[in-house]
């Protein structure tokens, strides 16, 4: 293949996982009850309805403390997903150092997610895009050792 086509493959694939992150974060960001996102896996942690646990006195202020964690959830995403995209326009992933060390953060980032999901909310809408974009990683590693 030839080696501009995997080079493009390599920093678009990275590229596009840091969009994913962006506008993941964006939609926590911006969605105005976002633990309603993945409603079913929360409830199932919890045991009860958002419903119930709402309607409970001492629990009156927690939408607004889950608003917040949200939040900061959303702004962490964005904040990843635009250094993931600031690094690969920077360095356009043309040294195997650039390649080996997002490809390695990355990698550890998504165990940790994987490890999260699978064992926290296994029933996570989001299980659905964590596949993509490490569907997205794999192609970029596997563009990647054809260029070294």
């Amino acid at each position: 293949m030839d080696k501009r086509i995997i080079h493009n493959l390599v920093w678009g694939s990275s590229f596009l996982i840091g969009l994913s992150a962006f506008l993941l974060g964006v939609n926590w960001l911006f969605h105005p009850e976002p633990w309603l996102l993945d409603k079913a896996p929360n409830e199932e942690i919890l045991g009860l309805p958002f419903d119930e646990l709402f309607a409970s006195e001492i629990n009156k202020h927690l939408p607004s403390y889950l608003k917040v964690i949200y939040r900061f959830f959303g702004w962490w995403l964005i904040s990843s997903g635009l250094v993931i995209m600031a690094y690969i326009k920077i360095t356009r992933m043309g040294t195997s150092s650039a390649r080996n060390t997002l490809f390695s953060v990355l990698a550890i980032i998504l165990m940790g997610i994987y490890y999260l999901l699978l064992s926290l909310i296994p029933t996570s809408p989001f299980l659905v895009a964590l596949h993509g974009i490490a569907f997205l990683w794999v192609i970029g590693v596997c563009a990647a050792f054809q260029l070294d």
